[in-house]
């Protein structure tokens, strides 16, 4: 009996730490939009830009930094699987967001895992682990004409 209450304590010590995202990706952002697209995911109604890439034409401003902070089950999936999905999952938050507030563009995209801001111009930062997979990105709603 005391063997079981032994190995169920150190079960529960060792699960928080097991679910934790700990393996720190950084991930393709245009493969992963264009799947979301392409599949249906995604309406194509709204543009999607990381910071640096955005587009060069006025735009209206109609919301700073929203932010989008997803997690998914990781649980026997690859991590390159999890974190497309939960990428996904955050953009179709931003869309919704977006034509919520009648914006057509989220520009000035950052990884924001933390509240840690990191700029890339082509990929974003996903963290797997063994139960929990997360993103989390901040951009702007934008109005471009």
């Amino acid at each position: 009996m005391q063997v079981k209450v032994l190995l169920a304590a150190a079960l529960i010590l060792l699960l928080p730490s097991a679910s934790h995202a700990t393996n720190l990706m950084y991930m393709p952002f245009e493969t992963v939009l264009s799947d979301a697209i392409r599949a249906g995911r995604l309406d194509g109604s709204v543009k999607f830009y990381l910071i640096g890439n955005g587009p060069q034409s006025t735009q209206q401003l109609l919301r700073r930094g929203v932010v989008s902070d997803l997690k998914t089950n990781g649980f026997n999936k690859s991590d390159q699987a999890s974190c497309e999905w939960v990428l996904q999952s955050n953009l179709i938050k931003l869309q919704a967001d977006a034509k919520r507030v009648g914006a057509n563009a989220v520009v000035n995209i950052v990884s924001y895992y933390d509240q840690r801001v990191r700029k890339d111009l082509n990929t974003y930062e996903c963290r797997a682990g063994v139960f929990v997979t997360r993103v989390a990105l901040k951009g702007d709603l934008v109005r471009l004409p």
